[in-house]
């Protein structure tokens, strides 16, 4: 037999937790066709992988790489640091389903989170509409597709308005639940942080979240608090997976926000043990740094988000709303997570703007930018950048401690997670400055938290980075290293994979991976990437 590639020397380690081994690897039409000690079988291509390990490709099981697939399907700064697989649709956010009522609204909060200039042809409405549309356009690597809360409710409850739904709008907001797992979502997902998602009530979640159980899918959450709330907010989420009877249950980026919040995770990671102790299948993931991401509009209460992006900025128009706000964020007087307050303005740093008026303050904290542009205070400053970006800014925050991130990253209900999107040092998405987990969890993690600090071993990070992510989204022949399954494969040096990306300087890709292969095709050769879209749109 001739294969197309086979890989030569190097140490496998493959997805299951157990220590790596020498072996030889042969792949054809797609598959891992053998693994033996030596094969001196013909290959096409053939890979010397001496000091070097093979891993399955990683999957990234909490993703936004959906937002910017159809701006460009190279997703560069995720498949060069060896991601192969990646679940999207996550924190309630995703690209369908559309409504003909409500496309305007959708349509604006799609827009203002677009790169500066670029249009998004929203032409479909359905799920499966929406599907057929990513399969005709490729992808670098393969999608595993969710269906967010947020567009649910957008399309066919409440939407905006701080109420729950009718009986008609809830048969309405499950028919779409429906559609989109008969489509092949894998499930569903809130961000229950974010408008119109944060005035859902715990039973609204439910009710819907019994479609997703009705079809053995997962529910997967943004969960409602992740700072001095974080135990009742897990509670909650845990509540939603037991009551609805979901198959299993996913807490996105876990963390304790706010250092007066820090040790919280001993908490939080008791009650997800003792959940998973009384026969429910509850875990988390986490990106491996201190500082969290999101829009700068999500910092506001959540009655000034009513209405959606329009009404916040006439709100914020009006000299008694812009006090009101103040004085309910400084005397800690309203529901939500209250960044400014157990964060402080110090600690939020502007990302991206798309206006070049404040262009020159992208990677300052807000507290620096008081002081930079002379002005009154920092509520002053975040009520300008708001309503001269039209609430299009993303944040990054500094607020979680090194024993939390610790605590959770050694767990074993923990996997690792980017919580960011494919974007490009070079084009449409190269703007602004985001967090340096679009390019860099992985190696990090390899790099900073097996090699340097010795949290976990090489084999523990592997397993949080495919086989379990694989196991918990009941991905077929993908996850590990194992004849018959899909070739997606990283091939890395252990001794120099590393994330190059900081906050002052994101766009730089990471070092020490050297292949990556989706299906059986190379996408990544000696650090470079390829012109290679092999990636699938799975569906369960």
């Amino acid at each position: 037999m001739v294969y197309d590639i086979v890989i030569n020397n190097g140490r496998i380690v493959d997805g299951t937790g157990n220590p790596p081994y020498l072996s030889d690897l042969a792949i054809k039409e797609g598959k891992i066709t053998k693994i033996k000690k030596v094969i001196s079988d013909k290959a096409t291509i053939v890979i010397d992988a001496k000091g070097l390990i093979i891993a399955p490709g990683f999957i990234d099981i909490h993703s936004h790489s959906d937002s910017n697939i159809p701006i460009s399907n190279k997703l560069e700064s995720m498949i060069t640091q060896g991601i192969t697989t990646a679940a999207v649709g996550q924190c309630g956010i995703s690209l369908a389903p559309i409504s003909d009522e409500t496309f305007d609204l959708f349509k604006k909060e799609v827009d203002m989170w677009s790169p500066p200039g670029v249009e998004i042809d929203l032409s479909w409405r359905s799920f499966e509409d929406y599907l057929k549309e990513l399969e005709k356009g490729k992808c670098s690597m393969n999608i595993v597709p969710f269906v967010g809360f947020g567009a649910i409710r957008l399309a066919g409850g409440p939407g905006y308005e701080d109420r729950p739904p009718t009986s008609e709008e809830l048969i309405k907001m499950q028919s779409y639940v429906e559609e989109a797992l008969q489509s092949g979502a894998f499930g569903m997902s809130t961000g229950l942080i974010y408008s119109p998602q944060v005035y859902a009530k715990t039973d609204e979640v439910i009710e819907l979240a019994k479609i997703v159980a009705k079809y053995n899918r997962i529910y997967f959450s943004h969960i409602r608090d992740e700072g001095a709330k974080v135990v009742k907010a897990v509670e909650e989420f845990i509540r939603i997976v037991e009551a609805s009877g979901c198959k299993s249950g996913q807490i996105a980026h876990h963390k304790a926000s706010g250092i007066t919040n820090w040790g919280l995770s001993k908490k939080t990671l008791q009650i997800i043990h003792e959940a998973n102790q009384r026969g429910l299948d509850i875990t988390c993931d986490q990106y491996p740094y201190n500082r969290s991401m999101t829009s700068l509009i999500t910092i506001l209460p959540p009655w000034v988000h009513v209405g959606g992006i329009e009404s916040i900025l006439e709100r914020l128009d009006d000299a008694k709303n812009r006090e009101k706000i103040k004085n309910e964020m400084e005397e800690g007087l309203t529901d939500q997570e209250n960044f400014a307050k157990h964060q402080g303005f110090e600690n939020i740093f502007i990302a991206s703007v798309k206006t070049d008026k404040w262009l020159d303050i992208e990677g300052k904290s807000i507290a620096e930018i008081t002081k930079i542009r002379n002005l009154k205070d920092d509520y002053e400053t975040l009520f300008s950048i708001i309503s001269d970006e039209k609430g299009a800014v993303w944040i990054t925050i500094e607020s979680m401690g090194e024993e939390d991130i610790k605590r959770i990253m050694t767990s074993e209900y923990s996997m690792v997670s980017t919580d960011g999107s494919g974007v490009s040092p070079e084009g449409p998405l190269s703007h602004g400055k985001p967090h340096p987990r679009f390019y860099g969890t992985f190696p990090r993690v390899l790099g900073k938290f097996v090699r340097e600090e010795k949290w976990l071993s090489l084999e523990e990070a592997i397993w949080k980075m495919t086989g379990f992510p694989a196991k918990k989204l009941d991905l077929e022949e993908r996850g590990l290293i194992k004849e018959n399954y899909w070739a997606d494969i990283v091939i890395f040096d252990p001794e120099t994979v590393k994330d190059e990306a900081t906050y002052e300087e994101p766009h730089r890709f990471s070092t020490g991976i050297d292949y990556v292969i989706v299906n059986g095709k190379i996408t990544v050769e000696k650090g470079k990437l390829q012109e290679v879209l092999e990636g699938k749109i799975l569906r369960i």
